[in-house]
Formats: structure tokens, sequence, C-alpha cells
């Protein structure tokens, strides 16, 4: 245009032209809500799914496109989709597989707030889920129905650091005809990568140990391209069935192995529910992705001496880390993280003072009984006993989250978990005296000192 424009046009649009090239070094922060389009033509082909592209700040951000190519990679994946939160990583995820009516069968050993999801929530939705011992590969098996659509277990288990033996499960799953879906927050790609092992979906809380900082929300859902939705198309109407949304487009034709779950994610359940991922937070997790290697490291390193310190310590009943030798999941840590076992992990206190006192080499000498089903009054009492440590911290922060630059400490049974039955916290492995720890990046020495007098 070669008149002048008014004062209130050009506040509005002078010094940006949509498209320009942006050559920072740093992927940059797109915060908009929307995109110009070129022509018509061209919005109508981002709409129908003709074409990829920017369509809306709902669906996708390029800060956010950046991110989800950056997990996908670091995962061995093929696509990925970025959402709000973890949390509704996992739900998209298994909203987009299971359907309408469709069926889970799940670990028993999850995350409180994972568990609220698939018992509650997706129960008044008509998803149904059978929860089963993570380590009973034969209940799996047991578990499928003739509407079974996923397999769903975290890699590392949240808060007891089960360790998840993937291709075992990975296998059931395939025999059933369903995909596997890990959850991978607490093993992160750099120790473990489901994807090797079997998993077809990876889904991770960025929030935590991919971000770093604690500052941000952010989910991420990852494909594998391994499960083939093409080869029993009947049990996958939502690929293999002309999507009328979209002019009766088969997503399966039109976006193929790989690309067809995560598409299906954004155009629906993303552009429906609305859990979108801010352009700002996505750029935030970018940031705390480049240390990724370095921290989980450092993290992994300083956990493994807290828990050998934990383990020596007469208060301490039981230290829940695969990577003490004595731990049940130590050989499938040594199998499936070579590289270090986790920095989130618990320990459970005794639960009455005098409980098994330290033999010659400090560690507790009576055996420690595996959880069982408790009372309430168990579990007053253990908060009681939680509390008189939790509340005499000073390095470790008493925070609801894990995967923090700093270290965390939480109490399952009347915070994370606290929504749970007395049984499924029991199956869980959780009792009324376990802690959760998250080691962060301070001085070793500190935590452990600052743990002795919160014990002492």
């Amino acid at each position: 245009m070669t008149t002048r424009l008014g004062f209130a046009t050009q506040q509005v649009q002078a010094g940006y032209t949509p498209g320009a090239t942006y050559t920072g070094a740093v992927p940059p922060i797109s915060q908009t809500a929307a995109y110009q389009f070129s022509s018509l033509a061209e919005a109508a082909d981002l709409f129908a799914l003709r074409q990829a592209g920017s369509l809306y700040s709902r669906n996708a951000s390029p800060t956010q496109q950046v991110l989800e190519e950056r997990v996908a990679l670091l995962e061995g994946g093929v696509s990925a989709a970025a959402v709000a939160s973890g949390q509704a990583a996992v739900a998209m995820a298994l909203l987009a597989l299971a359907g309408r009516g469709g069926h889970i069968v799940a670990a028993h050993q999850l995350y409180g707030g994972t568990v609220d999801l698939l018992h509650d929530t997706f129960a008044d939705w008509g998803i149904t889920t059978t929860f089963v011992d993570q380590d009973d590969h034969e209940a799996w098996s047991s578990a499928v129905q003739p509407h079974t659509r996923a397999f769903f277990a975290e890699s590392v288990a949240n808060p007891v650091a089960q360790v998840l033996d993937i291709q075992a499960v990975a296998d059931r799953a395939h025999r059933a005809g369903v995909p596997l879906v890990v959850d991978n927050t607490v093993g992160t790609p750099y120790l473990v990568r489901p994807g090797e092992h079997g998993a077809d979906v990876v889904v991770h809380s960025a929030t935590k140990l991919l971000g770093g900082h604690g500052t941000s929300l952010a989910g991420v859902i990852v494909d594998q391209g391994s499960f083939d939705f093409g080869h029993e198309p009947e049990r996958w109407p939502q690929f293999t069935k002309p999507y009328a949304r979209f002019g009766d487009l088969v997503l399966w034709e039109r976006c193929g192995r790989g690309q067809a779950l995560t598409t299906l994610i954004k155009s629906q359940y993303v552009h429906d529910l609305g859990p979108s991922l801010s352009p700002f937070n996505a750029h935030e997790i970018l940031l705390g992705l480049e240390t990724l290697d370095l921290r989980v490291a450092r993290q992994a390193a300083t956990a493994q001496q807290v828990a050998e310190f934990l383990q020596q310590h007469p208060a301490v009943a039981r230290v829940n880390h695969p990577g003490l030798a004595g731990n049940a999941w130590h050989g499938l840590a040594q199998k499936y993280l070579p590289r270090g076992v986790p920095s989130v992990f618990s320990f459970d206190l005794h639960e009455r003072d005098h409980d098994g006192a330290p033999d010659a080499a400090g560690a507790a000498s009576a055996p420690i009984p595996a959880p069982t089903l408790r009372t309430a009054a168990d579990f007053a009492a253990g908060f009681e006993r939680v509390a008189r440590v939790v509340d005499a911290l000073q390095v470790v922060r008493l925070v609801a989250n894990i995967g923090d630059a700093r270290s965390l400490v939480a109490h399952p049974a009347s915070m994370t978990h606290a929504h749970m039955t007395l049984q499924q916290r029991a199956d869980a492995g959780i009792t009324p005296t376990t802690i959760r720890l998250s080691v962060g990046l301070e001085d070793p020495e500190d935590i452990v000192r600052d743990l002795a007098q919160a014990l002492r």
C-alpha cells in the first residue's frame, strides 16, 4: 500500500511482515493465537488436512513444533504431539486409542493422578480399565477383553521406582493386537528409550525432568511408528475409516504409520477439548532439554549416593531404589537403565520406634515384608511419623513435583496418591510411611546431611 496508513492501523500492523525469515540461533517464542494464510486456498487445504502447516495455536505453534520434533528424535520416534501437561498427554493418547467404549489394561504401579483419570473420569466416559501387577506377565494377557485397545504402564514407577519389563509387556500387548503405551517421565529418553524395547507410544510429563526447572507445565506424546493400525482395520476405525470431519479423508492412508495417531490427537482431541500448550511453555521446555543428559546423569549419581546412605540408616525400614543390589528390580535396572537409575525413588520409615536395630554393617537386620493392606489408623499413624521427618528438612523441599533442579520430598499417602483406596495404595507398593524423594542438583553432601538431621 502506497497511501499513508492511519495511526490505529500502524499501531496494529507496522514493523512486522508474517512469513519473514527468522535467523536467531535459539528457537523463537511464537506467541500468537493464529496465523496469516497466503490465500483462501491454502487456508482451506490446512483446515482439511490436505496440507501441513500452522493453522491455529490451539492445535500447535511453531515453537511447539520444534519441541515435538526434538522429543520425537530423542525418543527415537516418528512424530509427537505436545499438550498442556503430562496428565493431558496420558489422557489424549489413551482417548485416541480407546475410542468409544474401549478398554485399557494398566499397571497398578502408577502415579496417583493417572489412577484417578483411569478409575474415575475414563469410567464416566464409558472407557473401562483393568489394573494388574506389572510384574505378573500372565496377568496382562488374562486381563485382555475383546474391546481392549491399549496396555499402559510407567517405565520406572512413581513413587516406588519399580522398573517395568518393557519387552515382556510389549510382547503380551502385541499378542493381544494392541499397542503398549509407556509413561517415560521418570525414565527420560537419556536413561531408557522404551521404543527400543517394544513400546509403541511414549508419553511424558515434560514438566518434570525434560524441563528440569519446575517453571512450566507441558506434556508430550511420541508415536514410535511401530504399531500397524491397518493390520486389523475393523478394530481401529478412527484411523482406517473415512473421517467425515475432513471430507471423508482416511487418516491411515493420508498420514501413514507413525503420523496417524498424533494427527488424530491434534486434529480431534486437542482441537475439541483444548489442552493446548502455550508457546512460552514450549520454549521453556526446549531450554531445559538442552541440558537433559548433564542434569539426569548428575541427579542419578547423587540419588544413588543418597539411597546408599538411607539403606544404612536405623530409622529407615526399606529403600525403594533399583540401583541397590538387594532391590527386587535391580536386575531389570541393569537391563534397561545402563546409564543410571532415575533420581525419583522412595523410602519407608519403620512404623514404630526401635524396629530392627542396625547390625554391624549398619543396615536394618530384620527383613522387611512387602507392603500389605493397611487400615486408616495405620495411615494416620504413618502420617504423624512422616511429618516429624519432613517438617524438619531444610534443604530438601516439600513440593508436589518431581524432576526439578531442587531436591523435593512428598508423602504419597496424603498427597500425590491420597485419592487412591487403601487397597490401591497397597497394590502400588505404598505404605503409610513411604516418603518420596526427587533428588536435585544440590551438593550430595548437603542432601545427605539434611536427611540425616531430619531422621535424627
